[in-house]
């Protein structure tokens, strides 16, 4: 169900994880993962989308573990406002939520929105606007620090205000964070889509994501791309240490 051709006996683990960006200027968060309370955010879907599910340490447990400076967070940036892109917002209290008009107003109106707009109260909301200015085939985009390190593109497929992230390191490795414009690497290598049904289900735009899909696809070669739900994509990527967590003291 993860992509067209996909079978089921080809079952995947799904990630629903937090990536922290690193900047002189401050850190950011790349969505929230799952949240200290999960369980009751999964008892606010529909049925028929709820999953078993394993949880780990939450990004807020993670941060603090290494004895993360959390000032330093300027915010989460959220690739949309799906529950398991959002849930981690409930054990990040104090840092704001940083969308775009397009995803705000999704997340305000959406019948499936509960959750986001549970973890969200009492957060301050950061929203940032596209230039016209063309990133990689993305007609706007908004570069976030001005230095090109971390730029955000809209590819307002899935939800009307999703987004691509690309981040870009001091070592030159490049990445593309694409949130759930698929759900597994399979859908940029194959280049494929979501099943006709889930894509129904899921995607406000269906159009706009197999043009945005299209686009990410010809970057295949020149960067890491990390589907938000593929577990294997995150290979390479370092896990936070203490002594990583030091260096910015």
């Amino acid at each position: 169900m993860a992509v067209r051709g996909g079978s089921f006996r080809d079952k995947r683990h799904f990630a629903a994880s937090a990536i922290l960006v690193r900047h002189p200027e401050g850190d950011l968060l790349i969505d929230a993962g799952f949240g200290a309370d999960v369980t009751a955010h999964v008892t606010m879907l529909p049925r028929l989308v709820r999953a078993p599910l394993q949880v780990g340490r939450t990004v807020g447990e993670q941060l603090d573990a290494v004895g993360y400076d959390r000032n330093r967070l300027l915010g989460v940036l959220l690739t949309h406002s799906h529950w398991d892109h959002s849930s981690g917002l409930d054990g990040l209290l104090g840092t704001p939520i940083w969308m775009n008009a397009n995803e705000r107003r999704h997340a305000a109106e959406d019948p499936d929105g509960k959750v986001f707009r549970l973890v969200s109260t009492g957060h301050e909301i950061h929203e940032y606007t596209f230039e016209n200015r063309p990133y990689l085939g993305f007609p706007t985009s908004y570069d976030v620090y001005g230095d090109g390190s971390v730029v955000v593109v809209l590819a307002g497929g899935h939800t009307t205000g999703s987004v691509i992230v690309f981040v870009t390191v001091p070592s030159g490795q490049r990445y593309a964070f694409i949130g759930d414009l698929t759900w597994q690497i399979d859908g940029i290598r194959r280049r494929v889509e979501r099943p006709w049904l889930l894509s129904k289900l899921a995607d406000s735009d269906p159009e706009q994501l197999r043009q945005d899909l299209l686009r990410i696809i010809a970057l295949d070669a020149l960067m890491q791309i990390v589907p938000a739900h593929d577990l294997g994509s995150y290979d390479g990527i370092p896990l936070l240490t203490p002594e990583a967590a030091a260096q910015f003291r």
